[in-house]
C-alpha cells in the first residue's frame, strides 16, 4: 500500500556521509519534531533528476526554508557514496542526501519503481512530500514527467 496524506511516516534508517565515513540516521532523527521537505528520484546522476530535480531544490532551498522548514532531503536507491559524489556535485550542501541503498524504506513508502528495462534494478518514484513532525500533509507523485515533485511545486504548496 502507497503512503498517503495523514499517514505516519514508517520506521527506518537512511545511510550519510559523516565527517568519518558513512552513517546511520534513522527517520525519526529526521523528521520527529520537524518540518521536513522530502524528495526522491530515481537516481543520482541520471538526466532529469541531475539536470533539473535536485538542482531545483539546490536553487530554492533557501525559499523553502524561509516558509518554516527545519530540513530539505533528498532520498535515491544508490549507496552512500555515489549519494555525497552527486550532492558535492551539485553544490548541494545545504540539502541532507539520504542513501536507501537496498530501497528497505522506498517499500515501506509503497513507492517502488520497477527499473530493470533500463538496468536499474528497483528504484524510487519520483516523488515529493511535505512531513510535518512524522505525518505526511503533502505526497506529490509524478507519474512521468518532472512537475508534482519540483523544488518550485513544492515552494507553491507551503
Amino acid at each position: 500500500m502507497t503512503i498517503q496524506v495523514g499517514d505516519k511516516i514508517p520506521e527506518g534508517m537512511f545511510t550519510v556521509m559523516g565527517a568519518e565515513g558513512p552513517t546511520g540516521v534513522s527517520t525519526a532523527d529526521i523528521f520527529s519534531g520537524k518540518k521536513v521537505v522530502l524528495f526522491a528520484v530515481p537516481g543520482a546522476f541520471t538526466p532529469t533528476c541531475s539536470a533539473a530535480h535536485l538542482p531545483g531544490f539546490v536553487v530554492h532551498v533557501d525559499d523553502i526554508k524561509a516558509k518554516g522548514v527545519d530540513t530539505v532531503a533528498c532520498m535515491s536507491v544508490n549507496d552512500v557514496f555515489v549519494m555525497h559524489a552527486w550532492g558535492q556535485s551539485a553544490n548541494a550542501e545545504h540539502l541532507m542526501m539520504l542513501a536507501d541503498g537496498n530501497a528497505t524504506f522506498t517499500e515501506a513508502l509503497g513507492l517502488v519503481l520497477d527499473g530493470s528495462g533500463f538496468g536499474m534494478g528497483t528504484r524510487s518514484q519520483r516523488f515529493a512530500m511535505i512531513v510535518d513532525d512524522g505525518v505526511v500533509s503533502l505526497l506529490n507523485v509524478d507519474a512521468g514527467a518532472l512537475e508534482a515533485s519540483s523544488a518550485e511545486a513544492i515552494l507553491a504548496a507551503l
